[in-house]
């Protein structure tokens, strides 16, 4: 069996990773689907700043409307559909041209790139920078999720940096 040339192995470790990804948040897609309320409470609270230390001087941010509740709940769900979206066919994208020259191959990363992007927005800028700060969801001990937010912020931001790099040529082996 002749083996696979470095090159190669790369663009499938690329297009693996991806899909790692697009796996991600088609299960955590599918998770807020099938159970709304478990994640709703968690925006309901962090939007709402109810568990946040008593008398904090950011109270004035809070929305404790439940239709807005509703609504950045959805936005959030829609989003990940569209990230899970935008990384499986990233993925099949890579996979496809796997045997293609260099320059086509990094043409084909186009999709991963914005999908992965799409990534760091929602769980960088959305929870740590909107949740953790503008909320001060970091000030809640129940409903904090900036530790998972920086977890996923950092795999994702990690798998983007990899796939965005031109070391998947013949000529990079």
């Amino acid at each position: 069996m002749k083996s696979l040339p470095t090159f190669k192995v790369i663009r499938l470790t690329k297009a693996i990773l991806v899909l790692t990804v697009g796996i991600y948040a088609l299960l955590v897609f599918f998770n807020n689907v099938t159970d709304y309320d478990s994640n709703f409470q968690f925006v309901r609270h962090v939007l709402s700043m109810d568990t946040t230390f008593l008398d904090n001087q950011l109270m004035y941010r809070a929305i404790t409307s439940p239709v807005l509740h509703h609504i950045a709940y959805l936005t959030i769900i829609l989003f990940e559909g569209l990230i899970a979206f935008l990384c499986l066919k990233g993925s099949y994208q890579l996979f496809k041209h796997v045997h293609a020259d260099g320059k086509t191959f990094h043409e084909a990363k186009r999709l991963s790139l914005i999908a992965l992007t799409c990534c760091c927005l929602l769980w960088f800028f959305g929870f740590q920078v909107v949740g953790g700060e503008w909320f001060a969801m970091w000030m809640s001990s129940k409903w904090n999720g900036l530790s998972s937010a920086f977890r996923l912020v950092t795999y994702m931001l990690l798998v983007l940096i990899f796939v965005s790099l031109k070391n998947d040529d013949e000529s990079s082996s």
